[in-house]
């Protein structure tokens, strides 16, 4: 009893720290706003980090060329808690570290309504490169009434887009 107990609990913990569950074609349709002109999708990796690559087909021949790279905050920060749990955010990052876009995808912020679902929270982080501040107030408008939810979404984006590029990018690639 105690075993199954202990093994229900590790599960749900251990499902709680990936990301969310959706379907196969509404995850390529994220990708895919992540990455316009992407071709194809690589199945999600797990090495050294979680993520999925973005690649383009050069026109005219076979050759292929890696876009980027898509990837969960909450894969990368499973410790990083709004104000009423994990903010789910999908981030793309091109292969120079600029973010192409973030997609909010999953929370269950009490703020979330006004502060970071509307497009334009996401919309302040495209063509940002992880070398930018990436905080609060600084290069990323708050919502007054909304710190907390606001701060911790953005911390994780900026925590997970960097510790990404530190493990897929080399430093003299990242502009």
């Amino acid at each position: 009893m105690r075993i199954a107990a202990l093994t229900l609990v590790v599960t749900a913990a251990m499902t709680a720290l990936q990301a969310p569950a959706i379907d196969e074609d509404v995850l390529e349709g994220y990708l895919k706003q992540l990455f316009p002109s992407a071709t194809s999708f690589s199945p999600k990796l797990s090495d050294p980090l979680p993520h999925y690559k973005a690649f383009h087909q050069i026109p005219g021949t076979d050759k292929w060329e890696t876009l980027g790279f898509a990837f969960w905050t909450t894969e990368i920060e499973p410790d990083e808690r709004g104000y009423n749990g994990r903010i789910h955010i999908l981030v793309g990052m091109d292969v120079s570290g600029v973010l192409t876009s973030i997609i909010v995808v999953q929370h269950h912020e009490p703020y979330g309504r006004f502060s970071i679902d509307p497009p334009k929270f996401a919309a302040q982080y495209h063509n940002k490169s992880i070398r930018d501040p990436l905080k609060l107030r600084q290069d990323i408008d708050a919502v007054s009434g909304a710190t907390h939810t606001m701060t911790c979404a953005t911390r994780s984006v900026r925590t997970a887009a960097r510790d990404v590029a530190k493990a897929l990018l080399r430093p003299e690639d990242v502009k």
